[in-house]
């Protein structure tokens, strides 16, 4: 090593950060391991053009007068680049947050309504299978039974304000809509799972 001048290091050096396989971390290891090539490391031209191909600004930007001005100046560069990466990062990871966040409102409000729809089919079909057993007790009616029973079929069509029959058909129709509005509401819940 010692018996290579110092030119064709400096040669080797340049190819090296010219071909872009060699970075500035390669730079700073190649230094730490000969007084010569710490020397040769930190020259002016070399930190010149990594700082270009690093960073690219106009030429007026980088100094030209001492070599640790380039080198200072990349680690300045490094540094704001680095912060900006940060600060990204930062941004990206509270912009997914408040998409969760959002989506985990929608999902609540979903799950609520999913919830009441469910109720609202269950409350449905009670009434719906009271109608039906008070449709039946009216076509007891007129057939022939026992007074008792028939008592008791005269009270429950009675107690039914509204005619069986029509209120049969809403109510049927209700529960066709309860359970569309759950099969919606469901396929918004996997669809925001889904994104998330």
């Amino acid at each position: 090593m010692v018996s290579l001048p110092d030119e064709l290091w400096s040669r080797i050096l340049e190819i090296g950060i010219g071909n872009s396989t060699l970075t500035y971390k390669d730079l700073c290891c190649v230094s730490i391991t000969s007084r010569l090539l710490r020397r040769l490391s930190s020259e002016h031209s070399l930190w010149n053009r990594l700082l270009s191909s690093d960073f690219p600004l106009s030429p007026s930007y980088f100094p030209s007068s001492s070599s640790s001005s380039s080198k200072s100046l990349y680690k300045l560069r490094f540094e704001i680049d680095k912060e900006r990466k940060i600060a990204a990062h930062k941004r990206a990871i509270l912009r997914k947050e408040s998409q969760i966040s959002e989506h985990s409102r929608r999902l609540h409000d979903i799950q609520k309504l999913v919830s009441q729809e469910k109720i609202k089919a269950i409350q449905t079909s009670h009434e719906f299978s009271h109608l039906l057993r008070v449709r039946e007790a009216s076509v007891a009616l007129n057939v022939w039974q026992p007074e008792v029973v028939r008592g008791r079929q005269k009270q429950m069509v009675e107690q039914c304000g509204v005619p069986a029959e029509s209120r049969i058909r809403t109510l049927e129709m209700e529960l066709k809509l309860c359970k569309q509005q759950i099969m919606g509401l469901e396929k918004s819940h996997v669809s925001i799972d889904v994104s998330i």
